[in-house]
């Protein structure tokens, strides 16, 4: 009860913190583009700490380290999948999308494609926005269900208001500072994820050793212990199940390519090349980190506890932190994880609602760019409907069928965009109208692959980015190019 106490004193207090932190941002928006892209005028810093807070939400605290928990080193595909993306994405593709977002003067993730395949641009903005909008719509949910069920886990909210409370949390701040104020909140919340993911490890293997009740002294020690799966690097499987084990771990790496549109808005919103090259740094040094001590938390746990005594093996992280911390430190180092929940929902958000408003709505009301308290009043609006729809989508669907589309989601959007910025980067042939087959090509094709249960078999994280580039390619050389291709 004590720990519990603090837990929520310190929770509370970095929360309020937090919001004002958000608000005081949102006071520094002076144009449309401020709200929307952060005038393109972002740090180094700011960017790579944004960006990776976002990218993690909390899978990097909870959802890794439980995973570890469970699967021993098979876990060790999982991160490899991801720190590479992440780097290739951050070395290959993020100074060129800066590059081109200055070029074009754009303000949102498919306006950046619509400009750069002339004249369809009105259908790739209109077809590219509601994919992502609609899909984004579960996602955001999603982490709003994961909000509710984090308060219930730590004390015992029901999970209906435990989401209504994440949700007052994050709209304030993101309907009133826009884009620059997530980001912003994003960098402290990143701040506080790497601390937890580097000073747990490091005091956890520490303190095996002096923690009698443990089931092993060390972390090979614990692998040994719980068996041959969670020592083999395939979970024990031969064969082609060991290529599928390996495969589906190292397969989220095609979603990094350019394809998550809340991972790229940071990279087309840095201020030049020379803070491009910090970000880069900064955003790999704080993969790396983080993904070695997610895994590290994994096995301490397992360590700790011995595999299977957790009902929740999510769960591994907090529990980890307060038997090895005083309960005041450790409250604060968990505080990451609602921290990095927080920062995938805001991001979410912000994007779902920048990409109706400026690509779908603006355009019908004619609303010029002139009229920037006019934009502005009809960005924040826009903002707050998205949030209390998505809210309610929360409470309506079942949390399998809202994770089940979240699945959908990185998948549909991360493979299937992937290969449209890697072509649109990379290849001059590609053109408009096989932007707009790839597009809805990849999404049809992840609904239908994970629908038939083909996932059990290979993931959909794959086929998607191999389907969408074949039709890519397929559709460039069948289909003419337009006129204004």
């Amino acid at each position: 009860m004590e720990n519990q106490m603090q837990l929520m004193i310190v929770m509370i207090s970095y929360l309020f913190l937090l919001i004002l932190w958000g608000l005081y941002q949102g006071c520094k928006v002076k144009t449309d583009s401020d709200y929307v892209i952060a005038g393109r005028n972002l740090p180094g810093w700011a960017a790579a700490l944004s960006e990776r807070a976002t990218g993690e939400s909390s899978w990097a605290l909870l959802g890794l380290p439980g995973f570890a928990y469970a699967s021993g080193l098979t876990g060790i595909w999982t991160a490899v999948g991801c720190v590479v993306g992440i780097i290739t994405a951050w070395i290959a593709i993020a100074w060129r999308l800066r590059a081109e977002a200055e070029k074009y003067q754009v303000t949102t993730f498919t306006d950046y494609i619509a400009r750069k395949h002339g004249d369809l641009s009105t259908p790739i903005r209109v077809v590219g926005s509601f994919i992502m909008v609609f899909f984004f719509f579960f996602y955001v949910g999603a982490q709003f269900l994961g909000g509710g069920k984090t308060l219930y886990a730590m004390f015992h909210v029901d999970p209906q208001i435990g989401m209504l409370i994440t949700a007052v949390i994050i709209v304030p701040y993101t309907v009133y500072g826009g884009f620059r104020s997530v980001v912003y909140t994003d960098v402290i919340q990143a701040l506080i994820m790497i601390t937890a993911l580097v000073l747990g490890p490091v005091v956890g293997i520490f303190a095996l050793a002096r923690i009698p009740a443990a089931f092993a002294s060390s972390i090979p020690q614990a692998l040994s212990r719980a068996g041959v799966e969670y020592a083999s690097l395939t979970g024990a499987a031969t064969g082609f199940a060991a290529g599928v084990v390996i495969m589906g771990g190292f397969s989220w790496f095609f979603g990094y390519l350019g394809g998550q549109p809340q991972l790229s808005m940071r990279f087309m919103a840095i201020k030049n090349k020379r803070e491009t090259d910090k970000a880069r740094n900064i955003g790999i040094a704080w993969t790396v980190l983080a993904y070695i001590g997610a895994l590290s938390l994994g096995w301490i746990g397992l360590a700790l506890f011995g595999p299977g005594t957790l009902e929740d093996p999510e769960l591994v992280m907090p529990k980890v932190l307060l038997a090895i911390f005083p309960p005041v430190i450790a409250s604060i180092l968990i505080t990451g994880a609602i921290a990095a929940m927080i920062s995938t929902a805001d991001s979410l958000l912000i994007l779902s609602s920048t990409e109706l408003s400026e690509n779908i709505i603006k355009p019908v009301l004619k609303s010029g760019r002139r009229n920037f308290d006019a934009n502005l009043v009809c960005s924040r609006v826009v903002t707050a409907l998205l949030a209390a729809i998505a809210l309610l989508l929360a409470s309506i669907f079942p949390s399998r069928l809202i994770h089940q589309i979240v699945g959908f989601v990185w998948a549909g959007i991360g493979g299937t965009f992937s290969i449209v910025i890697l072509l649109t980067l990379f290849w001059k042939r590609y053109h408009g109208r096989a932007v707009l087959l790839t597009m809805i090509a990849g999404l049809l094709f992840t609904i239908i692959w994970m629908v038939t249960g083909m996932e059990e078999r290979i993931s959909a994280r794959v086929m998607t980015f191999v389907v969408s580039g074949v039709v890519a390619v397929l559709a460039t050389f069948i289909w003419k190019r337009g006129p204004g291709d």
